[in-house]
């Protein structure tokens, strides 16, 4: 074995409910646009022919309950509250019931996002990779097996120090999970340990350090964060 030059990151994993070991994850994909009232929120429409995708690494992830220092680069935090599917079978071309079926599980999520960055980015053209990917911007709640859960017509939401911020619907959603599956699955070949964040419903604003941050899903653990200070 070839010896590492420095320490190898660790594995990022989720707890499960009702299980003793954790879920490894290897990538975390996302769905842009998938809530219609969000798109037009932001200025945009809904392409109804196809989801289309960006990512964070499983550097971004941090666990429910964390502290998260105000990131750098940014004075336009936002906070995005999502549904994350949780792959537990292979996929490749899938069709709709076998997509279904590699389901391992779901989480409530948050996707933070550098609001100032990203809309820089989309102005020129640009990735939104600064927007989107950095550290502890992936908060995921613990995860709930699919035999525990189906989605359904549950609530979506997400409070800001108590106060109501996101209220919607998993029905909403534009492309559901299977049809999300199946369509990412043209894409990669994917597999267990693989995070779909599903979108976020109308609502995203901004929060500051301070702030507590509460979202939830009807039938899933809520998922928890606060906002610190920036670290020096």
């Amino acid at each position: 074995m070839t010896d590492l030059l420095f320490p190898a990151p660790a594995l990022q994993t989720l707890p499960v409910h009702g299980r003793a070991g954790a879920y490894p994850v290897n990538r975390i994909f996302c769905v842009g646009r998938n809530y219609a009232e969000h798109a037009r929120e932001m200025g945009a429409e809904v392409d109804r022919e196809a989801p289309f995708y960006f990512t964070k690494s499983p550097a971004s992830l941090i666990p429910s309950g964390s502290a998260l220092p105000y990131p750098p680069g940014t004075s336009d935090l936002h906070h995005e509250v999502e549904l994350v599917v949780a792959l537990g079978a292979p996929a490749f071309r899938a069709d709709a019931g076998t997509a279904e079926r590699a389901v391992f599980g779901y989480a409530c999520g948050l996707d933070m996002t550098r609001r100032d960055l990203q809309a820089a980015a989309k102005d020129k053209r640009r990735p939104w990779d600064t927007g989107k990917d950095f550290e502890g911007s992936a908060v995921i709640a613990p995860l709930t097996p699919a035999s525990d859960f189906a989605v359904a017509d549950q609530p979506i939401r997400l409070r800001v120090n108590g106060q109501l911020r996101q209220d919607g619907r998993l029905s909403e959603l534009v492309f559901g999970v299977p049809e999300l599956i199946a369509h990412l699955s043209t894409l990669y070949h994917l597999g267990p340990g693989d995070l779909i964040m599903t979108g976020t419903p109308a609502g995203v604003g901004p929060v500051v350090a301070g702030d507590r941050i509460e979202g939830e899903i009807g039938g899933l653990a809520p998922v928890h964060l606060m906002t610190i200070g920036p670290t020096a």
